[in-house]
């Protein structure tokens, strides 16, 4: 089966609006669904995690903790992210070749905000692939839903993360990119542990972020590198070319 073929094949389970909670089943041979979590921008409500996760990041509590400052999520203009010539600075289209995503493969665009990058990854894996684009926002989850039906991209699905688990399918994605997202993550072993069930054998996990504090909109590169060790991840490529000033970094994870 085509990778963009198994994703428009849903099947329909349960969807949340509101206070009415459904979510989206995979069909057979991996395919792609929505799967929305309900959470509110800054809530503290996060979706259960498995028992083993929350054992290894808080043994003994049943609660993972945060193991560094992080930044807190933004929820302002969305169309800031939309500025003129982004798509040069950040050399996006040699992000995406790093990454794999060509024609027929299936994206995650994790922390998708106004779904800049979610439209560029839409059109270059064309009508037999797919973008998942999610956000713990509602309301980017609007914006994006909009601007897809306004450029016309049917094979974008929108997907309410939490802030513990982006809630994608099993089994649904050839490669994630993470773009300036990773430092507002609060639990970043178990949530990226949740993350390695989306990824189909061979997927790539791309992380554009900053060097910080964890609580300036940016996060050490080598505490990044240690917490997706920790996750289970082994860093396969390593690049320094989206910001001009060095600060940012670009890399590149896999499962071991």
């Amino acid at each position: 089966m085509a990778d963009g073929e198994g994703m428009r094949n849903f099947s329909l389970g349960r969807v949340c609006v509101a206070a009415a909670c459904f979510s989206m089943a995979m069909a057979a041979g991996g395919a792609g669904a929505q799967t929305p979590g309900g959470t509110q921008p800054g809530a503290g409500t996060q979706r259960t995690l498995d028992k083993a996760t929350v054992d290894l990041s808080n043994p003994g509590t049943g609660k993972p903790v945060a193991e560094r400052p992080t930044s807190t999520p933004y929820t302002g203009d969305l169309s800031i992210f939309d500025y003129p010539d982004r798509d040069k600075k950040l050399q996006i289209d040699r992000v995406m070749d790093i990454l794999g995503i060509e024609k027929g493969k299936n994206v995650a665009d994790i922390g998708a905000g106004s779904g800049w990058f979610t439209v560029l990854a839409a059109r270059r894996v064309g009508p037999t692939g797919a973008v998942l684009a999610e956000d713990i926002n509602p309301l980017a989850i609007e914006y994006i839903g909009k601007r897809i039906s306004k450029e016309n991209l049917s094979n974008v699905r929108t997907v309410l993360g939490t802030p513990d688990d982006p809630g994608l399918p099993p089994g649904s994605v050839n490669a994630v990119l993470m773009l300036k997202v990773y430092h507002e993550i609060a639990h970043p072993v178990p949530t990226m542990k949740i993350l390695q069930r989306a990824l189909r054998p061979g997927a790539k996990v791309g992380i554009i972020d900053r060097n910080g504090n964890g609580a300036n909109h940016g996060v050490s590169e080598a505490i990044l590198v240690k917490e997706m060790g920790a996750a289970g991840y082994k860093l396969t490529g390593k690049y320094d070319f989206t910001k001009a000033d060095g600060e940012d970094y670009f890399l590149i994870f896999q499962t071991r």
